[in-house]
């Protein structure tokens, strides 16, 4: 799996990781089991202070994305969030309520959302899936 960081976004330096391992997962290009790099070997990699790495792990971890094993490593769990579907459900709606109301202040119409929300959908593809 490659993660790369842009030094210059102002999205902080461990949620680009973050972002970075879960897109991966819904792209399918990482898969369940898969051991990701140490805190070490990632931070000198992309030349990042060692403790974001951990944040980001961190982070991870509290999503279910990967689970640590003490003298193993970090590896890809293959579930998602263990948080009850409503609370999922409700996150989600908030996301995307963000992402309406800045798209809106950008000068966007509701077609142009749709449009580009259809194809980050088709570029991860996401399979359609019910849970419940």
């Amino acid at each position: 799996m490659i993660i790369r960081v842009d030094p210059r976004s102002a999205e902080p330096l461990f949620e680009q990781v973050v972002f970075a391992v879960k897109s991966a997962v819904a792209r399918g290009t990482a898969k369940t089991g898969e051991r990701l790099p140490s805190v070490r070997e990632l931070a000198r990699e992309l030349a990042i202070n060692p403790n974001t790495v951990v944040r980001a792990y961190e982070a991870l971890e509290r999503d279910g994305v990967v689970v640590r094993r003490q003298g193993a490593g970090v590896f890809l769990t293959g579930s998602g969030s263990d948080l009850a579907a409503a609370e999922r459900k409700k996150q989600l709606h908030d996301l995307l309520r963000r992402a309406v109301t800045e798209a809106f202040h950008l000068g966007f119409t509701a077609e142009d959302v749709q449009k580009v929300l259809q194809g980050c959908l088709d570029e991860t593809e996401i399979k359609t899936r019910r849970q419940s």
